[in-house]
Formats: C-alpha cells, sequence, structure tokens
C-alpha cells in the first residue's frame, strides 16, 4: 500500500488516491447509505395504525448510523497501511471519518483536513500531488 494517501469524501462515496512511487492509483468506495432521515410533520396517512407504517425516528436513525459505520471502516481498510492521509471534502463525513481513524489508533497519520465543494476525480488527484508535493 502506497504511504501517501489523499481522499474526498462525502456521505455517498470517497475518492481514494493513493500516491507511490510507481504513480497513483484512483479507488472509489460508494457507501449505501442513504440521505440523513427526516421525518415530515405532516404524514399523508392517517388512522389508528399510522406510528406502525412509518418508522420511527431512532429506528431510521440507527439504520443510518449503521450503514454509515459500514461505509466508514470500507474506507479505513483501503486506507489503514498509509503512513500520510489527506481528508477533504464538503460535509460532515470528513470530521467523523477523522474521529474513526483515532478511534481505531490511525489518526497520527492525518497531515490535514479541508473543506472542499465537489470535485471531478481528475481536481481531486491534483490536489493530492500538489499537497504531497510540497510536503517533500
Amino acid at each position: 500500500m502506497a504511504t501517501k494517501v489523499g481522499l474526498w469524501i462525502d456521505h455517498r462515496k470517497a475518492i481514494v488516491v493513493a500516491v507511490t512511487e510507481k504513480g497513483e492509483e484512483i479507488s472509489e468506495i460508494i457507501s449505501e447509505v442513504e440521505k440523513q432521515p427526516r421525518r415530515s410533520g405532516d404524514s399523508p396517512l392517517k388512522g389508528t395504525y399510522e406510528s406502525h407504517q412509518i418508522p420511527a425516528d431512532d429506528s431510521r436513525q440507527r439504520n443510518f448510523t449503521g450503514q454509515l459505520n459500514i461505509y466508514y471502516d470500507a474506507v479505513i481498510a483501503s486506507i489503514r497501511d498509509a503512513k500520510s492521509i489527506l481528508i477533504f471534502g464538503p460535509g460532515e463525513a470528513k470530521d467523523e471519518l477523522k474521529e474513526r481513524l483515532e478511534g481505531n489508533n490511525l489518526g497520527a497519520g492525518i497531515v490535514g483536513i479541508e473543506t472542499v465543494d465537489k470535485m471531478t476525480d481528475h481536481q481531486i488527484a491534483a490536489k493530492i500531488r500538489q499537497h504531497f508535493a510540497q510536503s517533500l
């Protein structure tokens, strides 16, 4: 595995770029996570069994959290051997992944966390190349 890894991450997918002496490898990890569960105030379902027809908020949240855990575990497995890790992305996922890495005693390898908007795979790879070229 590469010693330097950069990744763009949100709750839907992660683009992992591993920089090695031979070049770079780009991989994509897609999550099975659905959008964060929200419950609308008005329910089209009426009647005495409405509560049985709509999953409870805590049940939906547990399902969402479980899917995220599986996704983050897959991302961590792909970068576990990296010595330097640059994490960036648009939302909360980068910070959640950082906490997971620290919980797995892999936090020492994190060299930076940045907030960026959506990027193409080529932009992500260029950003990672530029970051690690400056840190040599």
